[in-house]
């Protein structure tokens, strides 16, 4: 009996790879369903890599295939992953105070439109604790001090892998992460933010934005790395305003806009559509 999987690879660039790539599926038994593939060598930052997503159908184990796939790898200097296509991705949900992308997420998660596993929900705040137990997620409220943080971080990264998780989402988790926190959950945390910044930074930022008139208003999701807010970009969208709109109009579409573009962000993660190219990233759709 066949099962279904995705194939996901990266290396430098050179001949042979989807010859390689197709020709291991088909001395297997393997049926290509879908095909990608990128290759970034046209411009002058361009890092000469070569990215490639497959869905195939194959009778042979995930495990066998991983062995395998690791010898053909070799020859290539090649990164791969190998997933059962569908299988729910283990999830921890990070907030704070403004839980309309947490909101979100679960409702969309409990509706079969993100195939997601959400295993907990850590916070520095109280406030969701009902909305938690209501989808039967458990609820970590780990309070955040300058005094306490670095102990704070050790129980959450704590929960995180005792709960296997191998996505981490900020929805709107009001801490800067340490740097230790970022390398370790590296490419499997995706943050959300406005897109005002650099311009409008700190506190208000929609009270900032709509006394100098803006007329776009957006939200910007990404890989979290030690870098404030400037992780490799996932996905980002915009609205339009105009004049007669008030702070409560730009902040309400402002929250509309971020639980979409982190919705997509998740879902793309979660099919395993994007693959990082160094500051940047390939987004397989």
């Amino acid at each position: 009996m066949s099962s279904t999987y995705i194939l996901t690879l990266s290396c430098l660039d050179r001949p042979g790879i989807v010859h390689a790539v197709s020709g291991f599926l088909f001395e297997r038994g393997g049926n290509i369903l879908d095909a990608a593939q990128y290759a970034d060598d046209k411009d002058e930052d361009a890092t000469g890599l070569f990215f490639m997503r497959v869905g195939f159908g194959c009778a042979l184990p995930a495990e066998q295939l991983k062995s395998e796939l690791a010898e053909l790898a070799k020859g290539f200097g090649m990164s791969f992953q190998l997933k059962p296509t569908g299988e729910p991705v283990k999830t921890v949900i990070m907030v704070s105070k403004e839980g309309h992308c947490l909101n979100d997420l679960l409702f969309r998660w409990k509706s079969g439109l993100l195939k997601l596993d959400v295993r907990a929900i850590i916070s520095n705040h109280r406030e969701f604790y009902q909305l938690a137990a209501s989808y039967n997620v458990p609820f970590h409220h780990i309070p955040v001090t300058a005094a306490t943080k670095a102990d704070a971080e050790a129980r959450q990264y704590e929960i995180i892998q005792s709960e296997g998780a191998e996505l981490v989402v900020l929805a709107r988790y009001m801490q800067i992460l340490s740097d230790d926190l970022c390398r370790k959950l590296s490419g499997r945390a995706i943050n959300i933010h406005h897109s005002f910044l650099p311009s409008f930074k700190g506190a208000r930022p929609y009270h900032q934005a709509h006394a100098r008139g803006v007329k776009l208003i957006g939200a910007t999701a990404h890989y979290v790395t030690s870098d404030l807010d400037e992780g490799p970009i996932i996905e980002q969208d915009v609205a339009r305003v105009e004049h007669s709109k008030t702070v409560e109009d730009l902040t309400a579409l402002g929250r509309d806009t971020e639980s979409l573009v982190l919705a997509r962000a998740v879902k793309w993660h979660s099919e395993h559509r994007v693959l990082l190219n160094g500051h940047k990233t390939v987004i397989f759709k």
